[in-house]
């Protein structure tokens, strides 16, 4: 590989890499291994890899396989640590580096960056699966709830205070059920977002007055936010509705009896790239961290939680996060949870706005 082609890949690489020397000492770091070590590539460089790295398996002599065989080699699931950050579970490949007898490349995929990418397909399918339904639902049932609960509002103005109520039931549950379809309308809008630079701290207050004017009343807010973020690239209205999502999710989620703390972190990661249909590669450095001291994701839904009609809560309808799935879907971004009790985080990933033409 050529000075100037290395020049160009090596600091687009989406992963922590470093390339080792034959006598295991650090040659080079990228910039997401230089974020994941919290040290500088200068600071790092004529260092033992052993020094900067902990890692959870024998990795000197996952160093000598790969050397003696000339092949690569995979290790999945271990726990790696630099600095004074804590383990991160990263799926790790160690390969010889052409061109350099003894020396190797070593690449450090966090899970958490892996299980989204391997997620990406099936939460795409489930939202398009629902588009069909939301339709047909839609259609086949509203219309014929309107005329039930016109019957029930004449029958109630000729009976009994008694039978009044089994006629207000009536109503009552054709109007929740109006509302559900509504919700699940939702899944059937396939306008294409209407996309345009602004702050995402803009969209996450207006988000965050409307919730604590509702079902929020009762929560702490409590915002860490980057300042320096530059503007996403985003539908402002459809994006409002994410965030009210989440925080919807976040307050009943609580279980508190005078409320719980919503977190709201917001910071800039360059780790995450997204590959398009035409084989392009995107960015998504613009992080939004959503974070609820509630008691967790039951585990056995915790890897399907935005799926449709998934819910962790008795009453859920479990459409509110599938929702928000689909339109951080539509705008070429990702989303993902990390639950334990007494912490669940909910991430999303966004684009930069493109630089408009001078």
């Amino acid at each position: 590989m050529s000075a100037t082609s290395f020049e160009t890949l090596w600091p687009s690489l989406p992963v922590p890499s470093i390339i080792v020397s034959d006598d295991d000492k650090i040659c080079e770091v990228n910039s997401s291994a230089e974020g994941f070590l919290n040290a500088s590539a200068k600071s790092m460089r004529g260092v033992p890899v052993m020094d900067k790295l902990a890692i959870d398996a024998p990795l000197e002599e996952a160093f000598e396989r790969v050397r003696r065989d000339d092949a690569p080699m995979f290790i999945n699931n271990v726990d790696v640590s630099g600095g004074n950050a804590a383990p991160v579970q990263c799926n790790i490949q160690i390969a010889p580096l052409s061109g350099k007898p003894g020396w190797v490349l070593l690449l450090m995929e966090p899970r958490q960056i892996a299980d989204r990418l391997g997620r990406s397909h099936s939460v795409k399918s489930s939202a398009r699966s629902a588009i069909g339904m939301a339709e047909m639902l839609a259609h086949e049932i509203k219309n014929p709830l309107a005329g039930i609960t016109g019957a029930a509002q004449l029958l109630s103005m000729g009976i009994s205070a008694e039978d009044q109520e089994l006629t207000d039931l009536i109503v009552e549950e054709s109007r929740r059920i109006v509302a559900l379809l509504e919700q699940v309308e939702q899944f059937g809008n396939l306008r294409p977002p209407s996309r345009r630079p602004i702050n995402v701290h803009d969209l996450i207050d207006r988000a965050r007055k409307s919730a604590q004017l509702s079902y929020a009343a009762s929560m702490k807010f409590v915002e860490e936010f980057d300042p320096s973020l530059p503007p996403t690239f985003v539908d402002g209205d459809q994006f409002m509705q994410v965030f009210l999502n989440l925080f919807k999710n976040a307050a009943e989620a609580s279980d508190k009896k005078e409320g719980g703390v919503i977190r709201i972190r917001t910071f800039y990661d360059l780790s995450l790239r997204l590959r398009r249909k035409d084989g392009s590669g995107a960015a998504l450095p613009l992080q939004v961290e959503i974070i609820d001291d509630g008691p967790g994701l039951p585990p056995e839904i915790a890897g399907d939680i935005f799926e449709p009609f998934v819910s962790g809560r008795e009453n859920g309808t479990g459409l509110g996060l599938a929702l928000v799935s689909k339109i951080i879907s539509d705008h070429e971004g990702w989303i993902s949870v990390e639950s334990n009790p007494g912490k669940t985080v909910f991430r999303i990933s966004l684009p930069v706005a493109p630089k408009e033409p001078s």
